[in-house]
């Protein structure tokens, strides 16, 4: 054979093995909705910019009609590129090849890319279109191998994946373990045991959909941190997501050129807090008017709600935004919460991301369900994480800032860089109403005795205690608050906080590693 036949050869192999299941299965996906695993990776890529790796892998089964059975680069795509001109791993399941079911070659292609791109140090993204661990390789699956590779990654390089078809079994965990999770709409479907594995051993009926859906899991479980419309849609937020994140641990997230003036003033802040303390409002009019061009990139945005986190640039310095929402549960921390915000904030520690804590809430969300649901224990995650953070921190206290909560959301004393106040801010222990209750609780009991008019004598006190401590002042002597602030100015002292502590060099005491509340 000549070298030209040689060539051709080449040519007509990886020509044959790019049509995966072949044309009929690649019309099946269409007609889902769904991409190919080769055409998801284009759209992620950079044109021209993505190299494969072992496209010419075969699967080794020889049990059940497997012996000698084609199964293309054993149902997964793997490789790496460029996206938007930056290094990244990636791996894709092929749903046309056997529904993208995982084998032992499969799981030694995905911990390959995962180690490579640990090794490269450089993000792995992983897009999950699965039916499975392949039954007829029985245990020769190998899918726990690349568990490993997840925790091995964990803290070192970014690791997203996106939850585009079906997700089963233990194959789930792999998602789990890495730092954030999309997934589409109607389509995404993760469970760990199916609806009719569930109805035969419990008697419960459900469907896929209500199961393991993506709404299921960004509501519900707060697995999925963001849901995309369609494939097209997922993959923009994921390169979005990107764009905050670093290459590695060791390098800060990217700064990005700013359009937007630094020295502006945010005056529909100084209209939005209402007077009356119980009144709501949305927090996330706040993070806009203070973000580069209003843009926030939101995580778990339909879970645990009373907490928001997410994404922002401040002078094209991207920023990890912990807020408390006013409009659900009056910004209560809860179990949920709790969780959400520690996840967050330990995953921009981890990646060099600095934090903003926005600040309004009335305390921990009481009640027998929250208690013996443990929320001293997950609350203390919340603080755990907080303290644990070696990024610049910034609390901005936006309204009201009581009891414990306030330690939930890095309280002045744990020792952010600066922590500042609205000049709408209350700190105290708790609301005056609630305050003259306890403290006031034997005059108002002799003064109804008296025949006293009791309203008065009590709206008295409560003014009282308002005018002492329903202000930002009382702890600003104290030095709890470095600075009080007009709200218009938040932008420009924040971007001034953030640039001057860019070079924080905090170090953890030496250990082996803390204790975590989990």
């Amino acid at each position: 054979m000549t070298n030209e036949q040689k060539i051709w050869q080449l040519q007509e192999k990886k020509e044959h093995l790019m049509l995966g299941g072949g044309v009929e299965r690649i019309n099946v996906q269409h007609k889902q909705g769904k991409l190919t695993a080769r055409e998801r990776l284009a759209l992620l890529f950079d044109e021209g910019r993505f190299q494969e790796l072992d496209i010419f892998a075969k699967q080794r089964c020889a049990y059940f009609d497997m012996h000698g059975k084609e199964v293309p680069y054993d149902a997964v795509v793997t490789g790496f590129g460029k996206v938007n001109g930056r290094k990244v791993f990636a791996y894709a399941h092929d749903f046309t090849v056997m529904g993208g079911s995982t084998g032992e070659v499969q799981s030694i292609k995905i911990t390959r890319t995962m180690n490579m791109a640990r090794e490269a140090m450089v993000p792995c993204v992983g897009l999950i279109d699965s039916a499975g661990g392949r039954i007829q390789e029985g245990g020769d699956t190998c899918s726990p191998m690349f568990f490993r590779a997840n925790v091995m990654n964990s803290g070192v390089i970014p690791q997203i994946t996106a939850l585009m078809g079906p997700c089963a079994g233990a194959a789930v965990y792999s998602p789990a373990l890495t730092d954030f999770i999309l997934a589409v709409d109607k389509v995404c479907h993760a469970h760990i045991t199916g609806p009719k594995a569930i109805e035969k051993v419990t008697g419960e009926k459900i469907d896929s959909e209500s199961l393991g859906g993506a709404m299921t899991h960004a509501k519900i479980s707060g697995v999925v941190h963001k849901v995309g419309a369609d494939d097209y849609d997922c993959i923009d937020q994921i390169k979005k997501l990107l764009s905050y994140l670093p290459q590695n641990y060791r390098e800060k997230p990217p700064c990005v050129p700013c359009t937007d003036s630094r020295d502006r003033r945010c005056e529909e802040l100084n209209r939005l807090i209402p007077e009356n303390l119980n009144k709501a409002y949305d927090m996330k009019e706040v993070i806009t008017a203070i973000a580069d061009n209003g843009e926030f990139y939101e995580t778990q945005e339909y879970y645990a709600a009373n907490l928001i986190t997410g994404f922002i640039r401040l002078n094209g310095q991207g920023i990890g935004v912990v807020a408390n929402q006013p409009k659900v549960m009056a910004g209560c921390l809860d179990i949920n919460c709790s969780d959400k915000g520690a996840r967050f904030i330990r995953t921009c520690d981890c990646f060099n991301i600095p934090l903003l804590s926005l600040t309004d809430t009335p305390g921990y969300l009481p009640g027998v369900s929250q208690e013996y649901g443990g929320i001293i224990r997950h609350g203390a995650k919340l603080i755990y994480a907080w303290c644990e953070a070696t990024v610049p921190v910034i609390t901005c206290a936006v309204r009201k800032v009581y009891g414990g909560a306030y330690a939930g959301m890095m309280a002045a004393e744990m020792e952010p860089d600066l922590a500042i106040a609205w000049a709408t801010t209350v700190r105290a222990i708790m609301g005056a109403d609630g305050a003259v209750n306890v403290l006031y609780k034997k005059n108002l009991e002799a003064a109804k005795k008296r025949g006293e008019d009791v309203e008065a004598l009590r709206r008295k006190y409560i003014e009282e205690y308002e005018r002492e401590f329903n202000n930002p002042y009382r702890a600003a002597e104290r030095m709890h608050f470095n600075d009080v602030i007009e709200p218009a100015e938040t932008r420009r002292v924040l971007i001034d906080a953030f640039e001057m502590f860019c070079g924080k060099d905090r170090k953890n005491p030496d250990r082996k590693h803390g204790n975590f509340p989990v």
